[in-house]
Parts: C-alpha cells; sequence; structure tokens
C-alpha cells in the first residue's frame, strides 16, 4: 500500500553528493524537524523529469521558501553520480538536494515503484511530490500517468502550501 497524508516517512538511506565524494543520508537527517518538498521522478536526465518536472521547482525556490520550506528535494533511481552530474546539468547543485535512491529502496518503502523494465529502465519510482513537516507526509500528489507533470508540478504543490 502507498504512503498517504498522515503517514510517518519510512526509514530509508540515500546517498547524496558532498565536496569531498559521496556520503550516506538518511530520512531522520533530511526530515526530522524540517519542512521539506520532495519530489520522485522516474529518472536523471529523462525528458518529462528534465524538461518539466525539476525546473518548475528551481524556478520556485524562492517562493517554497517564503512558505517555510527548508529543503526541496528530488529522488530517483538513480546512482549518486548520475544525480551529481543532473544536479550540474540544470544549474540546480547547491539549490535542490538531490537524493540518489540507487537501488530503489525509498520508492519500494513509500509504495510507489514503477516497474519501467519493458522499456529497459527497470523498477523506478512513480512520479509524485509531497510537502513533509517533521517526517510525516502532509501532502502527496502522485501523478496517474508517467508522463504527466501535473498534480506533482510545483506550481501545484505551492497552492498546497
Amino acid at each position: 500500500m502507498a504512503i498517504q497524508s498522515g503517514d510517518p516517512i519510512p526509514n530509508a538511506t540515500f546517498t547524496v553528493m558532498a565536496p569531498d565524494g559521496p556520503q550516506l543520508r538518511t530520512t531522520d537527517q533530511i526530515f526530522k524537524g524540517h519542512k521539506v518538498v520532495v519530489f520522485g521522478v522516474a529518472g536523471a536526465f529523462t525528458p518529462v523529469c528534465d524538461k518539466h518536472h525539476l525546473p518548475g521547482f528551481l524556478d520556485n525556490l524562492d517562493q517554497f521558501k517564503a512558505q517555510g520550506v527548508d529543503e526541496i528535494a528530488v529522488t530517483g533511481v538513480n546512482d549518486v553520480f548520475v544525480m551529481d552530474a543532473w544536479a550540474k546539468s540544470a544549474g540546480a547543485d547547491g539549490k535542490i538536494t538531490f537524493l540518489a535512491d540507487g537501488n530503489g529502496d525509498f520508492a519500494r518503502a513509500l509504495g510507489l515503484s514503477l516497474d519501467l523494465t519493458a522499456r529497459g529502465l527497470g523498477i523506478r519510482s512513480q512520479r509524485y511530490a509531497m510537502i513533509v513537516d517533521n517526517g510525516v507526509v502532509r501532502k502527496l500528489n502522485v501523478e496517474a500517468a508517467p508522463g504527466k507533470v501535473e498534480t506533482s508540478s510545483a506550481e501545484a504543490l505551492l497552492t498546497q502550501l
């Protein structure tokens, strides 16, 4: 069963790129005591994720901060090196936190994994966006179709803060 509003974020560990190389970061470190917007994508550099989903959050950073959001993070089932390259390519390095869910553990724990093996992509994450306050999901928007960025867009989430 997929996570819902009011549920606590499940325990998971991500890999993030730090100045001295890859580091582990737990869900407690990310979400405990913070208001975080996190959005999930099927993959770094994929057309919809790269051209439509990520840019909305990057363009609206100031609006999210003005609404009390401490951090904006994106997660995808990619390794830390791909996520780091995507952050740099998109001009989002140091602005949005890129959380590598390399084995899809977080996506599975949320109940939001997506089987794209028929397309040669393996198990990925569904497209979603959520507001997490002190480790509890306050709003969750999951796209009905993976190629759409509507309910999971930055603009849609801003109206829910």
